[in-house]
């Protein structure tokens, strides 16, 4: 007797893979969405920038890929979409962000605070106390046009996922900032390269989405590399200057809120003179040959290089999860995996009012709804201390890498050295933060020296006219008074101090916090 043929059960079809996994431009194309600046922001050159200056290139489908891709296009939520339902890269219920070992934090106080002042705990350079959004986004934009990011290592896939990451960019401009005293920071750029490194461990879920992220890094390493020759000038004005009933009131810790609503409401008198708005041109892959920031999956993948990076999930006895099958699905794909597009879970989180936590994002909406997003209580990033975040260890007399410091001084005489109640032309001695490249920063300021030096966006082919403008004068792109600058004279590498109290912060502090639209400041728009 013939035997009867046996049907084999269908396999199960692979899970598709969510876009902001596949590709790095995924939330871009988002419909129905709104955007800080009403329309998705132009990340072409940095995209372009990352392709073309990153020191990995990671096969298509692999873990570290698909986890670049997704805090990419997180990164765009949280810079560019003002409203928490829009994000669609985060599980709303159990989403927090912590920073070296700090309290976590909500979405909301991201959006609130911005995601510069969430993540820098205040120090001698900067501080989210007395930076609002606009301030801290013109601080570190006006410095640097692009500042990329590329994932080096994953160490665990899902549901754990631990990976080390590099952030860079060119500093073209000016630093200006200010820092835990109120006191206005501005270091005179250098031309050379910003360079950081981190590591970040991040829950996720059955669709890949964030949970828990906890990121390490030293903020204060930035800072360094901004002002490798440390503060040169503490203060070098008289507080009291002739203005002292002015300044009474106008001290930073207590305006700055005050600034941020008049010069972010659109019904008012300064907001007249906004400039027109700024189209860019758009960059093109070399390896697409779309735009740079064009939904492609697995965008920038080379196969071919000799550096590529493969990532697997860890194998275990136990059936594995819905977010290992699919991360496995992807990589064994690869471009040719099925891609979805996952929705957003905000509103499962808020079905649930029985919790006091979930009520959270009520209060935010509850602020004066005659003020913009972007016009925010910088008392509410007031929560990132830098005692709590081990970011002010005790100085050495040498760095990491053994290097001995120029400028080494004990940290209790540094901290005596200035008494602005007896002394108004004091000068402190050079930093202790100074320290990770003091008496080995030549190649950063190679370019303020060396004529040949050709920057990134040059040699990428994407200098445009957000490299011209922030390579111009630093009086045309920092629009207000730099009396302490004027006074020292500090070189490229340097920074200079002026006081809380100076008419020269307050008024700083009104220029910087006017946002206005992305038109009249063009890199807004182009940033990661």
């Amino acid at each position: 007797m013939a035997s009867a043929d046996v049907q084999q059960p269908p396999a199960e079809p692979a899970p598709g893979v969510p876009d902001y996994l596949a590709s790095p431009n995924a939330v871009f194309d988002d419909e129905g969405v709104q955007w800080r600046y009403g329309r998705a922001p132009d990340y072409s050159k940095t995209r372009k920038v990352w392709e073309d200056g990153r020191k990995m290139h990671h096969e298509a489908g692999s873990l570290p890929q698909l986890v670049e891709n997704l805090v990419k296009n997180w990164e765009v939520e949280a810079s560019f979409k003002p409203r928490l339902q829009d994000w669609r890269t985060i599980d709303h219920k159990n989403y927090t962000f912590a920073i070296n070992g700090g309290p976590p934090q909500t979405a909301e106080h991201m959006l609130k605070v911005g995601t510069y002042n969430a993540i820098i705990a205040p120090n001698e350079y900067y501080s989210p106390e007395n930076s609002d959004f606009a301030s801290s986004h013109k601080t570190f934009k006006r410095m640097m046009p692009t500042f990329a990011w590329e994932v080096l290592e994953v160490y665990s896939g899902p549901p754990k996922v631990a990976f080390k990451w590099r952030h860079w960019g060119v500093m073209k401009n000016d630093y200006v900032g200010f820092n835990d005293k109120g006191d206005k920071v501005t270091a005179k750029a250098h031309g050379g390269p910003i360079d950081i490194e981190g590591v970040t461990v991040a829950s996720v879920d059955d669709a890949v989405r964030l949970q828990s992220v906890e990121t390490w890094f030293d903020p204060l390493e930035m800072f360094r590399q901004i002002a490798p020759k440390g503060i040169v000038n503490k203060e070098v004005m008289n507080r009291k200057v002739a203005m002292e009933d002015a300044l009474d009131a106008a001290k930073p810790d207590m305006d700055v809120v005050k600034i941020a609503q008049v010069y972010n409401d659109p019904s008012s008198e300064l907001m007249k003179d906004v400039k027109p708005e700024v189209r860019l041109l758009t960059r093109v892959s070399s390896s697409t040959g779309e735009a740079a920031d064009a939904f492609v999956p697995h965008q920038g993948a080379d196969v071919e290089s000799t550096a590529v990076e493969t990532g697997c999930v860890a194998k275990t006895e136990d059936a594995p999860t819905i977010a290992q099958q699919l991360v496995e699905a992807a990589a064994v794909q690869g471009t040719d995996a099925d891609i979805i597009k996952p929705e957003t879970n905000f509103e499962e989180k808020h079905s649930d009012t029985s919790s006091d936590t979930d009520k959270s994002w009520e209060k935010v909406e509850e602020q004066d709804s005659s003020l913009p997003d972007d016009a925010v209580n910088p008392a509410a990033a007031a929560t990132l201390h830098a005692d709590d975040l081990g970011t002010n260890p005790t100085p050495s007399t040498t760095d990491d890498k053994g290097y001995p410091f120029n400028n080494s001084t004990d940290a209790s005489s540094a901290d005596n050295a200035f008494d602005a109640s007896t002394d108004s032309n004091a000068v402190l001695q050079p930093s202790i933060y100074s320290s990770a490249v003091t008496g080995h920063y030549s190649p950063i300021l190679a370019a303020s020296s060396d004529p040949s030096f050709v920057d990134e966006s040059r040699a990428l082919g994407t200098f445009d006219a957000v490299d011209e403008h922030l390579e111009s004068s630093a009086k045309e792109v920092h629009p207000f008074p730099s009396t302490a600058e004027e006074a020292v004279h500090p070189g490229p590498g340097e920074a200079v101090v002026a006081p809380a109290g100076s008419e020269e912060v307050r008024l700083t502090h009104e220029e910087m916090s006017s946002l206005g639209n992305a038109g009249g400041c063009p890199f807004l728009m182009n940033r990661e």
